[in-house]
C-alpha cells in the first residue's frame, strides 16, 4: 500500500482562542485560517467569540469586527461589499463564496473561514491570483475587430445580440469557481478553469468582435479547455449564479460545428 507524507509545515495546527467579553450572551464562534509566512511556523486556526449584537449581518462584517476589535494582525481582502468586486472571495464552511454577500444567519453551528482552496497563500486568508489573472490576460478579454469603427458613433448591438452576453458579463474574476475545479486542481498550470474559459465564451459570444476564428485557435487545446469534465461544481457555487460549465459547453459546440462547417 502506498503510504504519503505531508511536509510537516503543512499540518494545520490549534491556535488561539478569544472569548467574548464578559456579559455578552448573543455569541458566534468564528474559525480562521492563519498563516504568516514570515513566522516560518505552521499554519493555524484561530477562534474568535464575537457579539452579533453589535456586529453586521455578513460573514465579511464578522471578520471586520475581528480586526477593529479583537484582532488587528489578521489579513484578509475586501473591497466594495456588495458582490460586485470579487475581492473577499473564501471558502465559507466548505464552499466558495463571497463574504459580503455570505449571511452569517444561514450558517448553523461555527462560521469556519479558510482561503480559497489550491491556491498559493500570501498570508491568513488571502490567496495568491497572479496566475490566475495571467491566464485571465491569455485569453485576450478584449474586443478584436479589424473593421474600423463608425467615425460618429460607438459599435452598436441589437438588442438580441446584446441578451447573448447575458449570463456572462456578470462575471467579476472572484475564482470561487475555478477554486472548485479539481480539473483546476490538478491542472492549474494548463487548464484555464472555469472562470477564464467562461470569460473566453464572453467574446465568442461579442457580436461586435471579429477574431473568433483566431480566439477558438487557441483554446483549442488538450488541456486549456478539455480538461472540463461537466463536475459541475463551478455553476454550483458561484455566488453570482453564473453557469461557466454551460459557456464551456459552448465553446466545445463552436470547435465542433467549426470542423463540420
Amino acid at each position: 500500500m502506498a503510504e504519503f507524507t505531508l511536509p510537516k509545515n503543512s499540518v494545520v495546527q490549534e491556535g488561539k482562542t478569544y472569548l467574548a467579553a464578559e456579559g455578552v450572551t448573543n455569541v458566534q464562534e468564528v474559525h480562521v485560517y492563519r498563516w504568516d509566512p514570515d513566522t516560518g511556523e505552521n499554519p493555524r486556526v484561530d477562534i474568535y467569540n464575537i457579539d452579533l449584537d453589535t456586529c453586521g449581518p455578513m460573514v465579511l462584517d464578522a471578520i471586520i469586527k475581528i480586526k477593529d476589535e479583537i484582532d488587528p494582525t489578521l489579513t484578509f481582502r475586501r473591497s466594495c461589499r456588495e458582490g460586485i468586486c470579487g475581492s473577499c472571495s473564501m471558502n465559507i464552511n466548505g464552499r466558495n463564496t463571497l463574504a459580503c454577500t455570505k449571511d452569517i444567519g444561514e450558517i448553523d453551528g461555527p462560521i469556519k473561514i479558510y482561503p480559497l482552496p489550491h491556491l498559493p497563500v500570501v498570508k491568513d486568508i488571502v490567496p495568491d491570483l497572479t496566475h490566475f489573472y495571467a491566464q485571465y490576460t491569455s485569453i485576450k478579454p478584449w474586443i478584436q475587430s479589424t473593421t474600423p469603427p463608425p467615425p460618429d458613433r460607438e459599435r452598436l448591438q441589437s438588442k438580441e445580440d446584446r441578451a447573448q452576453l447575458d449570463g456572462l458579463y456578470e462575471c467579476i474574476l472572484c475564482a470561487c469557481c475555478s477554486t472548485s475545479c479539481p480539473s483546476y486542481w490538478w491542472n492549474g498550470d494548463r487548464y484555464l478553469g472555469p472562470a477564464i474559459l467562461l470569460q473566453a465564451y464572453r467574446w465568442l459570444a461579442d457580436s461586435r468582435d471579429e477574431n473568433a476564428g483566431e480566439r477558438l485557435d487557441e483554446l483549442e487545446d488538450p488541456f486549456k479547455l478539455y480538461r472540463c469534465h461537466t463536475i459541475m461544481n463551478c455553476t454550483e457555487t458561484c455566488p453570482k449564479g453564473l453557469n461557466p460549465a454551460k459557456a464551456i459547453a459552448e465553446i466545445k459546440k463552436l470547435l465542433v460545428e467549426r470542423k463540420i462547417a
